[in-house]
């Protein structure tokens, strides 16, 4: 692309140059009249790619889908106002994950800013909403100020434990003819860097871990984030303990691993598992309600947790030695303090801890009844570092999100927050990151149809995404919530589309499946063909689960009726 010149440098070349400075490639998002300057700026630089989005939301999930798959910065550029709402949403997602998100905004001129007056896109208290839904949420005062607070932004994303960050910028500021200013970061000599710096573990760290017989220990997205999932590995095996993750921590070990209890930390036999340990070693995870039984499962009193965010420390399971700081290198200091003592993993409870493993993957799979040939399906024909993008549905709570097996960190994405229908955005996000990588998105019809319109994004990129949806015209989870809490329905039945016609129209090669062996012969096509493919499920044509699904452990009793 021939590069277009400016002679004037304004506020949105600075943050078009400090995006680049920081190596941002994309940018996802939907250009406003309180947004075209920078949009002006990125095409005249000339290396950023711009993704555009049908919608606000899915443009964050874009971002978001992007930074998971890559670990880079994702960045999302949207219009103020009702725009920057709409992405609200959604930054929820980033934040509940911790996905390094930059969400750069605009506003309204800065005359005008908390006056009411009603100029045009006008939000009460837009800072305050940003604020609600980020990690941090920055105002620019003055024109001359980009460099640092874009900057320092960035840093903030970035910064463990990483976040969402929005940056909004008054429309009349976004045009404002600004000095260049050279901004030169100078680190301290006196700082000595923390990969050569030797932590002195406290005494009783090692010798409990030494002298644990039973060890758990339960790794979330924090150990991908820092990269240690080869640091993990090694620590469960020179201490022989079970290994569980939490939905965002899947792939942070192979889940092939013998010790890899895997996502099944509210079922029975892990509870017990986990209640008859000596010791929890807790991993950059947030111990998340529908994970815990509502913080049902008791875990051991002797308990190390190691964490990235000071404030993780004790907040939903007491810690009796907290370690905080960046995983990877505490792990790699821990594993080189163990080395030097005397540790003797115990094979018996090696063993138990392997039975176990198979034991609650043997009972899953006796729920799924005909559903069982997709998932074996799907695992033999995808690619073992194909990402798996799960959108809140039912196979996807059940077996997309347990059983499916996991070998690679940042090739597992699901909704942290629980938010349905942002899969597609967040696929798309992927693909585009990973582009030479297998991306296969797995949705129900309910949740889909929420940004439906993001087909056109990726037929326009290009994309060889594959959408596995799985219709039975509703909202699937709550139908079988609603069937034993009250037994009636209400609000969960759903008109479908012909979702086949509907992907067609939008550039997709779509077909539909009614049984696990059309749904094989139809899977291998789309991996193949490397274009928009869609594969529309048939949940009536095949059949019911061996045993419906009714939502996290105790979801129904939940809705009774109850006296408080």
């Amino acid at each position: 692309m021939k590069t277009l010149v400016q002679t004037e440098y304004t506020t949105a070349d600075a943050l078009v140059n400090e995006l680049v400075r920081a190596g941002v490639e994309q940018v996802f998002g939907i250009v406003s009249i309180h947004n075209m300057p920078i949009y002006d700026a990125i095409l005249r630089e000339g290396s950023i790619h711009l993704v555009t989005a049908r919608g606000e939301s899915g443009a964050v999930n874009m971002a978001d889908g992007y930074a998971r798959a890559t670990g880079k910065l994702g960045v999302v550029l949207t219009s103020t106002g009702t725009g920057a709402g709409n992405a609200a949403g959604s930054l929820v997602e980033s934040w509940s994950a911790g996905v390094p998100v930059l969400h750069i905004t605009g506003e309204v001129a800065s005359p005008y800013l908390g006056t009411g007056r009603g100029y045009i896109h006008e939000c009460k208290d837009q800072l305050s909403m940003m604020e609600g839904v980020c990690k941090r949420a920055y105002q620019l005062r003055k024109p001359e100020q980009m460099v640092p607070v874009i900057r320092n932004a960035i840093h903030e994303a970035l910064k463990a434990p990483a976040g969402p960050v929005t940056v909004q910028i008054p429309i009349d500021y976004q045009s404002a003819i600004i000095p260049k200013s050279n901004l030169q970061e100078i680190e301290s000599s006196v700082n000595t860097a923390p990969s050569e710096t030797k932590i002195h573990f406290n005494k009783e760290v090692i010798d409990r871990i030494t002298a644990a017989k039973r060890p758990v220990i339960w790794t979330g997205g924090g150990v991908i984030s820092a990269e240690a999932s080869n640091e993990l590995k090694t620590l469960a095996e020179t201490i022989g303990a079970a290994v569980i993750t939490s939905q965002s921590g899947k792939g942070s070990i192979p889940e092939d691993h013998p010790l890899c209890i895997g996502h099944f930390a509210s079922y029975k036999e892990v509870k017990e598992l986990v209640k008859s340990s000596d010791l929890l070693i807790s991993i950059g995870v947030r111990f998340r309600s529908n994970e815990t039984t509502n913080w049902q499962v008791e875990v051991p009193k002797e308990h190390i947790a190691i964490d990235a965010d000071l404030e993780a420390v004790n907040r939903n399971f007491d810690v009796t030695y907290g370690l905080v700081g960046d995983a990877k290198y505490i792990l790699g200091q821990l594993l080189e303090a163990l080395s030097e003592g005397n540790v003797s993993p115990d094979p018996h409870y090696m063993e138990e801890v392997e039975s176990v493993r198979n034991q609650i993957r043997t009972h899953l799979r006796e729920t799924l009844g005909p559903y069982e040939g997709f998932l074996d399906g799907m695992r033999r024909l995808l690619p073992k570092d194909a990402i798996l993008v799960r959108d809140v549905t039912v196979q996807a709570n059940v077996w997309g999100s347990r059983l499916f097996e996991i070998y690679e960190p940042r090739t597992s994405i699901h909704a942290s927050g629980g938010g349905i229908g942002q899969g597609l955005p967040t696929a798309i996000g992927a693909q585009i990151g990973q582009k030479d990588k297998v991306v296969v998105l797995m949705a129900g019809d309910g949740g889909f149809m929420v940004n439906v319109g993001e087909m056109a994004t990726a037929s326009q990129e290009e994309l060889p995404l594959i959408i596995i949806l799985f219709d039975d015209a509703g909202y699937g989870v709550l139908r079988n919530i609603q069937d034993a809490a009250y037994g009636r329905r209400v609000a969960v039945d759903l008109l479908s589309p012909d979702f086949v016609k509907l992907a067609e129209s939008m550039g997709f090669t779509a077909e539909k499946a009614g049984s696990s062996e059309e749904f094989v012969s139809e899977l291998k096509a789309a991996v193949s063909r490397r274009k928009p493919s869609m594969i529309v499920v048939d949940m009536e044509k095949v059949g019911p689960m061996a045993k419906p699904f009714g939502g996290p452990p105790g979801a129904a009793e939940a809705f009774r009726p109850k006296k408080l």
